[in-house]
C-alpha cells in the first residue's frame, strides 16, 4: 500500500512559497485571430464596459493606436463626458498642498509649469535661473525700451506675471 504524500500547504506559516503549486496554470492566449502568443494585456471592448480583450504586446499596441475613447459620441456628448470626468477627478486637486496630487511633474503646479514656459526655461530650472531669465526678458520687452510696441508690452506683462507666480511658489516652499 502506497503511503499518501503530505502537502506542505497546510497551516500558517506556509511552508512553501506562494505560486509554487504543482498544477499547470492556464494561459490565456491572445484574442487576435491567428496569434499564438500569450494574451497578458487587457484592453476594453467598449467604453465603460467591464469586458476585456486580452492581447499580446504587439496586438495591444496596435489596438491602442486605433482606440478612440469618444468614438460614437456627438461633440456635445463628448464634452459632457469630459466635464463629468474632470469634475469627478477634481478631488485629487485637494491634495495639491502635499505636492503629489496636482498637475505638473509632481514638484510644480500647472501654473508654475506655464510660467517656466513663458520664461523659456526647462522644468528643472532653479530660482536663480528664473531671476536671470526674468531680468533678460523684462529688459528686452520693457515699454520704455520699445515704446508703442503693443506685442512687446503684452510679453512684458506675461513675463512679470510668470515671475510673480514662481516667486510666490518659491516663498511657499521656503516657509
Amino acid at each position: 500500500m502506497a503511503r499518501p504524500t503530505r502537502s506542505n500547504d497546510w497551516g500558517f506559516p506556509r511552508w512553501r512559497a506562494y505560486g509554487s503549486e504543482r498544477q499547470a496554470k492556464p494561459v490565456r492566449m491572445c484574442d487576435r485571430h491567428g496569434c499564438d502568443q500569450p494574451g497578458d494585456r487587457p484592453a476594453p471592448k467598449s467604453p465603460n464596459s467591464p469586458e476585456r480583450w486580452m492581447f499580446c504586446e504587439a496586438h495591444a499596441a496596435e489596438y491602442n493606436r486605433n482606440w478612440n475613447y469618444f468614438e460614437g459620441l456627438t461633440a456635445e456628448e463628448a464634452a459632457a463626458r469630459e466635464a463629468d470626468e474632470r469634475r469627478d477627478g477634481s478631488a485629487f486637486g485637494q491634495a495639491r498642498h502635499y505636492q503629489w496630487g496636482g498637475a505638473g511633474d509632481g514638484t510644480r503646479s500647472r501654473d508654475e509649469m506655464r510660467a517656466l514656459e513663458v520664461l523659456e526655461l526647462e522644468v528643472d530650472a532653479g530660482f536663480d535661473d528664473v531671476k536671470a531669465a526674468w531680468r533678460r526678458l523684462a529688459k528686452a520687452n520693457h515699454p520704455d525700451v520699445k515704446p508703442g510696441d503693443g506685442a512687446a508690452a503684452q510679453r512684458f506683462r506675461a513675463v512679470q506675471t510668470a515671475y510673480e507666480v514662481l516667486r510666490q511658489a518659491e516663498d511657499r516652499r521656503a516657509a
